[in-house]
């Protein structure tokens, strides 16, 4: 038996087993261990590896599942993340799927537990200890080396401009090259206190994980450096030109997919974060 993010046990699947992935990068992973030919279903967000995910049908996006759609389509399983995919729609899904498969990595070693709760309930156990292999070696390759500390603030919305919190995926992938990301804990914890006159920081809630943020000479002075990551919004080397000006201070755009995408994309994630914080 296997036990997901959510505590709940899954036995081995049969052969017959039809796959549907409501995660962008659990997606990824499902190919990586050979499992795309079992996949039904996917969200328009599922976009890698093309062009063979393409012939997968779609339901909606990660946060509007269409769940008729998925109905008729009769998955076996449904792979779906604590923070991609709303609470009330995996209830939904549990109520005509026979298995919800919950995921939650929130660092990138937790990447190891994924492989083998995949790899474990879908017969790929050898694909699986392969990608754990090539996780714990370029995790080890990156620990080898010595990485300056910095602090940085990952913007990933802007209208209002969102950031991440510490206790993210992404910010505890970025503190393996050293990166502490804005803004530190205590603050995402009370409410801007930290900042002068509380006006630098809103977060939607005492502890949360996605903060908005106003930009002030108050918070700019908390930080190195500022990086804008290509998803969920678009970032482009052209915003970054522009708030560099604005700030004075270095803004680099950054692959969001490298670096928040845990699954099989972390292994090449580790490598292009190490060549980007080399160059930075």
């Amino acid at each position: 038996m296997w036990r997901d993010a959510a505590g709940q046990a899954h036995g081995r699947a049969g052969a017959g087993a039809r796959i549907a992935s409501l995660v962008p990068s659990i997606t990824e992973l499902l190919w990586a261990l050979g499992l795309g030919p079992q996949l039904v279903a996917r969200t328009g967000f599922c976009v890698h590896p093309a062009p063979q995910v393409r012939a997968v049908p779609k339901v909606g996006g990660t946060k509007d599942v269409q769940l008729e759609r998925l109905r008729a389509l009769a998955p076996t399983h449904v792979v779906v993340n604590v923070d991609e995919n709303r609470r009330e729609t995996v209830e939904a899904i549990r109520a005509f799927v026979p298995h919800v498969i919950v995921t939650h990595p929130c660092a990138p070693e937790d990447n190891l537990t994924l492989y083998r709760l995949l790899g474990g309930i879908f017969a790929r156990e050898r694909e699986a200890e392969a990608l754990c292999g090539r996780l714990e070696a370029a995790l080890a390759a990156v620990r080898a080396q010595s990485w300056p500390a910095r602090r940085v603030l990952y913007a990933i919305w802007q209208d209002p401009w969102m950031t991440v919190s510490r206790d993210t995926y992404i910010s505890r992938m970025l503190s393996l090259v050293g990166w502490q990301t804005w803004p530190p804990a205590e603050l995402a914890a009370a409410a801007g206190e930290a900042c002068a006159g509380g006006d630098c920081a809103r977060p939607n809630a005492p502890g949360a994980r996605y903060p908005s943020f106003r930009w002030s000479e108050a918070l700019v002075r908390q930080f190195d450096l500022v990086l804008l990551a290509s998803e969920p919004y678009r970032f482009t080397e052209d915003h970054a030109d522009a708030l560099e000006r604005q700030l004075g201070m270095p803004v680099l755009p950054i692959d969001g997919e490298m670096v928040s995408w845990y699954g099989s994309r972390a292994i090449d994630g580790i490598a292009y974060l190490a060549a980007f914080a080399r160059q930075a």
